[in-house]
């Protein structure tokens, strides 16, 4: 059986040949079909974050696939499609990046309606970050003007789907021109190397402004809502820290407002059933790119490098 893994802090996944897992008491044994490559599993990998698995280990904190063997009183039989997320997967433990793995049943979710593996492996964190951000922290109303900064990566791109289907006027802000035609249908899309970038901050036509980027640029674009709006936090790819000028700040009139996934990650899953059921019917999309097992290193390269549109998955 192959798995992708790291040997050292900071190195390149290496793909092995390892014994096949077996499954333990209160575990299910899973045929992956599809395993994330996610920014944290690049943490993790750096060796500079809290929760370390010991080495070698196999990344992937997220990923798909077919339950092989369980517990009667599991609640799922072979067969079944399932999602993997939690209970130490890449953190603590091997996580996905293999071609089966036995998981605590804990970390093992049924999916309600079936989808491509790629995106059941992908899906969660976009989507429900997504929903979170536009229905609890925002409280996103009827016909209200969205503007989606990072429209084109993951969590933008399903901010501003999820956004059109409530019926909100949506415009998706990406970096440059050629990154336009990946925007959802029914988007109006602004690069910020052209003039209309220009006119958002002199129209300020916005509600409600959805910001994946963060850095020293998020204030100045905050400036893109009208008094009296929101502007909704949700990264920080572009810089981790930014400057506030207390009375231009007041006299914005714009409330900045976090939205920490963390803490939520029980609403999260709450409502990822009914974001599977969206999802199997057509109604929201993940854009994913491919990757073979064996090409792992180059997956990492290419997220650490900022050349993945969407959200990358290795196939075993």
């Amino acid at each position: 059986m192959r798995a992708a893994r790291f040997h050292a802090w900071g190195s390149a996944p290496a793909v092995d040949d390892v014994p096949e897992p077996v499954r333990g008491a209160g575990e299910v044994l899973v045929e992956i079909t599809a395993a994330a490559v996610a920014h944290l599993d690049t943490t993790v990998a750096g060796g500079n974050f809290d929760l370390k698995p010991p080495l070698p280990y196999a990344g992937g904190v997220e990923g798909a696939g077919t339950v092989l063997e369980c517990d009667p009183d599991s609640g799922l039989e072979p067969g079944t499609q399932v999602m993997l997320r939690g209970g130490g997967l890449g953190l603590l433990r091997d996580g996905t990046w293999s071609e089966r793995l036995s998981v605590p049943v804990k970390a093992v979710r049924r999916l309600e309606s079936p989808l491509p593996p790629e995106v059941a492996a992908t899906f969660f964190v976009p989507a429900t970050t997504a929903f979170v951000a536009l229905h609890d922290v925002a409280r996103l109303g009827a016909d209200e003007e969205v503007v989606v900064v990072g429209a084109a990566g993951a969590v933008g791109s399903m901010v501003a789907q999820q956004a059109l289907l409530a019926g909100a006027k949506v415009t998706g802000v990406v970096g440059h021109a050629d990154q336009l035609a990946g925007l959802p249908d029914g988007v109006h899309g602004v690069s910020l190397d052209s003039d209309d970038a220009a006119r958002l901050a002199a129209d300020r036509p916005a509600s409600l402004l959805v910001d994946t980027l963060g850095g020293d640029g998020l204030v100045a674009r905050t400036r893109w809502v009208r008094p009296g709006g929101r502007a909704v936090v949700i990264g920080y790819v572009t810089g981790t820290e930014v400057r506030v000028d207390l009375p231009s700040w007041l006299l914005d009139d714009v409330a900045l407002l976090p939205v920490n996934m963390i803490r939520r990650e029980r609403r999260a899953r709450e409502i990822a059933g009914d974001l599977v059921k969206r999802l199997s019917a057509g109604e929201l999309e993940v854009a994913v790119q491919r990757y073979d097992l064996a090409d792992a290193a180059a997956a990492v390269a290419d997220l650490r490098a900022g050349r993945v549109r969407g959200r990358a998955v290795l196939i075993p």
